[in-house]
């Protein structure tokens, strides 16, 4: 296999902002498997971070009843769609914003790239993050303020950290992004973190748009909002591709706290003249999957049992080859280091975490992503590694009559997730 992401990732002449600025490194991954598998090559397509499992069958259903839905929707989205997504959050996570403060458009990625487009101050994201956060402020011609943050510290921004930035130039107009459970760590906040870090961004007057997308993926079930601890300034950030398995549907949402109306107003009035709405057979849909049940319930229950297994197989397999993996709290992301191989990987000339990941793609199949790509420098040698490259649907079929109290075997595993343990077992065998 020869073929490498660089290869993927073509530049756009356009203009200054653009210039240069690759395809986005998760969809340019799975660009290149996709090629590779119309080779003929056996790939393990651990790169895209894609939900394994099916949308819910009632959600699904209530697609098919709208289909014939077709007229344009409010820019701010159906208004019977905003109000479950305000009683989902009340219910769920006891927080308390008015259906009239949620955004609905055509997925999060599309609503954060809005945010900043409005928006006139400083991006402030920790490193690790998620790809897109800079080059959507880069595109814009936003300044982005990185925060380094530690395997030590869990990968997480410390309360520290945010008042070191801010202590510097304390009336700065800051956006922080806080995703949790983390994209690509897997990790996640402790309450009382969660509460030192909203005084910190009180103290300050920094916005917070928490990305909690994968919050409904934490294992225990206990996601926690930092909204709870600073409501006035935290705008959330969430929608169905995560949790419900719909990426392809493209449906994000933002809730503003009402102090922060007049962002949601300039967002709409931008979305009006861009997106004007989102798709209204899919809204409809939506509030099926926000209502939800015990079917959701259950499918929630299961999809957590699955991944939370898969991590703990892959964090010992990993761990026991010698890697540095710190454990997921939730989503489906494990972010190895591999720097305790520096040397053995130097003595066959890979010396970044790009020549690593071409390396493991071409010699063993297995495509995952460097952490260079979530904001690492080249020669740190971390990865992404996504746990999605399985069928969904047969697994949780798999559990049906099976309690949910019982740990899931490596037999399952190996069973129902067969490509993701064969891709640990090619990725262990080639460290040694």
């Amino acid at each position: 296999m020869n073929a490498t992401l660089e290869k993927y990732q073509h530049e756009v002449h356009l203009n200054l902002n653009v210039r240069g600025l690759p395809l986005s490194p998760t969809l340019a991954i799975n660009e290149l498997s996709r090629e590779l598998l119309k080779q003929g090559k056996d790939v393990y397509k651990l790169g895209l971070g894609q939900s394994p499992f099916p949308v819910p069958e009632p959600v699904v259903q209530a697609l098919r009843d709208n289909a014939g839905q077709k007229d344009y929707l409010s820019v701010n989205g159906l208004e019977e769609l905003r109000q479950s997504i305000a009683l989902y959050l009340h219910h769920k996570h006891q927080l308390h914003y008015q259906w009239e403060n949620i955004l609905v458009g055509p997925g999060s990625k599309e609503l954060m790239f809005l945010l900043q487009l409005v928006y006139y101050g400083d991006l402030v994201i920790p490193i690790p993050s998620w790809v897109s956060y800079a080059p959507q402020a880069h595109i814009i011609g936003r300044p982005v303020r990185w925060v380094q943050t530690s395997q030590e510290s869990g990968w997480l921004l410390t309360p520290d950290d945010l008042e070191e930035l801010c202590r510097k130039d304390p009336t700065k107009p800051r956006i922080l992004i806080l995703n949790y459970p983390n994209n690509p760590t897997g990790r996640s906040y402790p309450d009382e973190m969660l509460k030192e870090l909203a005084a910190t961004a009180r103290k300050y007057h920094v916005i917070l748009l928490s990305d909690e997308i994968y919050g409904e993926l934490n294992f225990s079930a206990s996601h926690k909002s930092i909204a709870r601890y600073y409501p006035e300034g935290t705008i959330i950030s969430g929608g169905l591709s995560k949790w419900c398995g719909a990426g392809g549907w493209r449906l994000g949402l933002f809730a503003f706290p009402k102090e922060l109306e007049w962002l949601q107003q300039g967002m709409a009035a931008v979305a009006s003249e861009t997106f004007t709405s989102t798709s209204a057979p899919i809204q409809h849909a939506a509030i099926t999957a926000f209502q939800g049940g015990q079917w959701l319930e259950t499918y929630l229950a299961q999809s957590r049992r699955i991944l939370h297994a898969l991590s703990e197989y892959i964090c010992r397999n990993l761990q026991e080859a010698g890697v540095k993996v710190t454990p997921a709290e939730g989503g489906f992301y494990l972010f190895p280091d591999f720097t305790p191989f520096t040397d053995l990987l130097a003595s066959r000339n890979i010396t970044t975490s790009e020549d690593l990941c071409n390396r493991i793609l071409e010699e063993t199949g297995v495509a995952i992503l460097p952490g260079s790509a979530f904001g690492m420098t080249p020669r740190d040698l971390q990865a992404r590694l996504a746990f999605v490259d399985f069928d969904g649907e047969r697994a949780l079929r798999a559990l049906e009559n099976q309690s949910m109290s019982k740990p899931l075997s490596d037999e399952f595993l190996q069973t129902y997730c067969t490509r993701i343990t064969i891709a640990i077992e090619k990725l262990t065998a080639w460290l040694k």
